[in-house]
């Protein structure tokens, strides 16, 4: 008996190691984004320090103009990296939208591959167990005649 060779083996191979690096730009998209919202926490944990500290100066008898003017400078610092976190954040979600639609491709693209191979592995079973059930059945037909002759 022969044994099962899908043809597109090479093929399914090369497809499946595609789909695995769409899998692996994905994971690192995914990481961007976290290390970004990890960012933005922070920034955010900044700002709010940085304006409870302002808080504070403007509520004390005396006000510290130079400290207030330092600290309006770096809040304006902060609020524009704030907004560059943003501008990032919407950058990394589009790269990420674009390779899960790569992902979903090449996942596909695999499948068909196997779904073909399970498809072709059936008929090869199908034809395997006829070709056996026709030699049992000359082995039969045989056996039968060689009584009868008897």
């Amino acid at each position: 008996m022969a044994a099962f060779r899908f043809r597109l083996q090479t093929i399914l191979r090369l497809r499946e190691k595609e789909r695995d690096e769409r899998r692996r730009e994905l994971a690192q998209s995914i990481q961007a984004r976290q290390i970004l919202e990890d960012h933005q926490q922070q920034v955010a944990a900044e700002w709010q320090a940085l304006n409870e500290r302002l808080r504070d100066c403007s509520q004390a008898g005396e006000v510290q103009v130079d400290l207030m003017l330092a600290l309006r400078r770096y809040q304006m610092m902060v609020a524009a990296q704030r907004e560059f976190l943003a501008q990032q954040m919407v950058q990394v979600d589009e790269e990420m939208a674009r390779r899960r639609e790569r992902l979903m491709e090449a996942d596909r693209q695999v499948r068909v591959l196997e779904m073909l191979r399970e498809k072709q592995l059936e008929e090869f079973r199908q034809e395997e167990k006829r070709a056996e059930t026709k030699v049992l059945d000359e082995v039969g037909a045989r056996t039968v005649q060689s009584e009868v002759d008897s």
